[in-house]
């Protein structure tokens, strides 16, 4: 269910029957945004899927962890089943990425960002069990089985001693993650404000993963940033230093394995 029309027919059916669309979106793997204004709720978004998984996922992040965040990510107004759909609130602004901002402006957002994701982490009690760090050395096993020879000997046998040295930190607690924390996904509004969106990759894994691409794509080039981020989220522990650099690794194979179409489905909910 991709089309506009089919998408303005979920939130009339079950939100606000005068709901009138703005603009259609497709995206990468497999969901569809449709932009809309509802009588009632203002702008609004539609969002459809194809993975259950992930609609799965979203609607459980939306109704336990995202409350806690208050104004600063969207809010679920409902959530459809068949088909496998959402329907948002709509944020303001525009995508982190997208925008050219001075370095004090950009500070800043990088800064809430980090009291966003602070909070976020923290929207559920930590679990001990199961074992986080087997399970990410068990993807890994997974994706290198994916690869095959599409990546050298070299870099398999890099990839293998990081997931045994992630593995070796045990038992190191989960928290609630959004496992997609980018620019791309944070929204910053005329007045400064910084919202974060998409949470269909949401679960519980290890705190530091949602450093992950930080620390990798942003922070050595910006280290000015890494500094604010860390003013909004905190003091980052040895131990998260050690997981960031252990699961860079699994980063890029899943990177890899996504680039190179291998897989099924590619979902990154379950890598």
């Amino acid at each position: 269910m991709n089309s506009q029309d089919e998408l303005l027919g979920l939130c009339q059916r079950y939100l606000d029957p005068e709901s009138q669309e703005v603009r259609l979106h497709l995206r990468s793997c497999g969901t569809a945004v449709l932009e809309a204004v509802s009588r009632h709720h203002g702008d609004i978004v539609i969002k459809t899927y194809t993975d259950r998984q992930r609609h799965g996922q979203e609607t459980h992040a939306y109704r336990t962890w995202v409350p806690v965040l208050r104004n600063r990510a969207p809010k679920l107004l409902c959530s459809i089943n068949q088909p496998a759909a959402i329907v948002i609130t709509a944020v303001s602004g525009h995508m982190l990425n997208d925008l050219a901002l001075g370095p004090a402006d950009e500070q800043d957002a990088h800064r809430r960002a980090g009291e966003i994701l602070r909070t976020f982490h923290s929207s559920g009690p930590p679990r001990a069990e199961p074992d986080w760090t087997t399970w990410l050395a068990e993807r890994a096993d997974y994706w290198l089985a994916q690869a095959a020879d599409r990546i050298s000997a070299r870099q398999r046998l890099e990839i293998q001693a990081h997931m045994r040295a992630l593995q070796d930190l045990a038992p190191v607690p989960a928290v609630p993650c959004h496992l997609d924390f980018t620019p791309r996904n944070l929204i910053r509004a005329d007045d400064g404000a910084v919202h974060v969106i998409d949470f269909e990759h949401s679960r519980y894994d290890l705190a530091a993963r949602d450093l992950v691409r930080l620390a990798t794509r942003i922070w050595p080039a910006r280290p000015d940033l890494r500094s604010a981020f860390l003013d909004g989220y905190g003091d980052l522990t040895t131990l998260d230093e050690e997981v960031i650099e252990h699961c860079r690794h699994l980063d890029v194979l899943t990177s890899t394995c996504r680039d190179l179409r291998v897989g099924p489905g590619l979902s990154r909910s379950r890598l």
